[in-house]
């Protein structure tokens, strides 16, 4: 079965009650049962299981190439899921450059509860082996990462990483599983922001988690149900009807992304750009064998703060703002906005500067993108 039909059938299964091709939204806390201890159809309370938010678990799990699926409330609380598969004295290694929430997490909750962790160069093989201790046990990677567009190969990591009994955790929001399954390339687990490509209409916050393991999905599972962080029913019903399009908007995000780039590479007002779908990325070569597209996250470099922020406040088609991945062009500063949390001498050495500028490329017209993106340079 192709990608697009199964984004478009699976776990979309008709109503059984009325035959509705649209999964229903069960706006319900709870469920009567059969009888005591015989709960109808194994739903017994909305936090623990809920027909909405089944059926999106099962169709992004189908995505991933994943037995199973955990949605969650975010991005950050999926994320905060597969960290309790760590406790207090266990090392994690941490992409150096990823997601400033993600770096938050580590650096300000993590640590206060005896979880190691060191940041590590994953886009370098050799440098990277140094980073294991003997009680490594995850490895979290970003691929490509935010906003510097960075590819860790991940077939070379998983394998670096399990003959040590690392298991390998890969965001991978910015590909999506149509362009990307890290799975297929050896990662234990996938996660994602489906606030982002996922439900690419920018009216839903969600995060999700996908793994083979049995049983540590059995224990996700288990944090899912305790902790109580779940998708609602009405956002599992936004994000399933955006994975129904995933195919044909990350199409259009790619083809627009592509020409987007190429038109920064060539403008005059443009130090430089970060796109691993030009030749000049340093694994342009790693992007095109590992990832089936580019997508639509382009990052420039304009030289300073005040460049940035004529561009930043002279666009007008192109909307400012926080996220990613909505159908409408989005441009932001990540030093200010998604990595502020992350120290200035680290943004300095990944190349997250004053001048550096994100844009998440949405799917109008191009043309109209470019003549925006020109007159704000101009």
């Amino acid at each position: 079965m192709g990608f697009a039909t199964k984004a478009i059938h699976a776990g979309n299964e008709p109503d059984p009650t009325t035959g509705a091709v649209s999964v229903p939204i069960y706006q319900t806390s709870t469920y009567k049962q059969e009888a005591l201890g015989k709960p109808t159809g194994g739903y017994e309370y909305a936090r623990t299981k809920n027909p909405t938010r089944s059926a999106l678990e099962a169709n992004i799990a189908a995505l991933e190439g994943a037995k199973y699926g955990f949605a969650f409330a975010s991005g950050m609380s999926a994320t905060d899921a597969v960290l309790k598969l760590v406790k207090a004295g266990d090392h994690v290694i941490l992409g150096d450059n990823t997601y400033g929430g993600t770096f938050r997490l580590f650096n300000r909750i993590l640590s206060n509860y005896g979880v190691e962790f060191d940041l590590a160069d994953t886009t370098d093989v050799a440098s990277l082996e140094s980073a294991f201790k003997p009680n490594t046990k995850m490895l979290f990677v970003e691929t490509p990462t935010n906003p510097v567009m960075s590819v860790t190969d991940l077939a070379a990591v998983s394998e670096l990483a399990h003959a040590r009994g690392v298991k390998v955790v890969c965001d991978n929001t910015f590909m999506s599983p149509y362009f990307q399954r890290p799975i297929e390339h050896g990662v234990d687990i996938v996660v994602h922001s489906t606030t982002k490509y996922l439900n690419g209409h920018s009216d839903s916050v969600g995060g999700f988690v996908a793994l083979n393991d049995d049983a540590d999905a059995e224990w996700i599972g288990f944090v899912q149900n305790g902790i109580g962080a779940i998708l609602s029913p009405f956002d599992s019903f936004l994000v399933l009807r955006g994975t129904k399009t995933l195919a044909v908007r990350m199409e259009a995000h790619d083809r627009n992304g592509r020409i987007v780039a190429n038109f920064l590479a060539e403008h005059p007002a443009v130090q430089k750009v970060y796109y691993p779908g030009l030749t000049s990325h340093p694994q342009h070569e790693l992007a095109k064998r590992q990832q089936s597209g580019f997508g639509g996250m382009v990052a420039f470099e304009t030289g300073s703060l005040e460049n940035a922020k004529k561009v930043l406040e002279g666009v007008k088609l192109c909307t400012l703002g926080e996220s990613l991945g909505g159908v409408e062009t989005l441009i932001s500063h990540p030093a200010s906005m998604t990595h502020a949390s992350v120290p200035q001498e680290k943004r300095d050495s990944l190349g997250i500067t004053d001048g550096l500028v994100r844009i998440s490329v949405g799917i109008e017209d191009v043309e109209d993108i470019l003549a925006d993106l020109d007159q704000a340079l101009s």
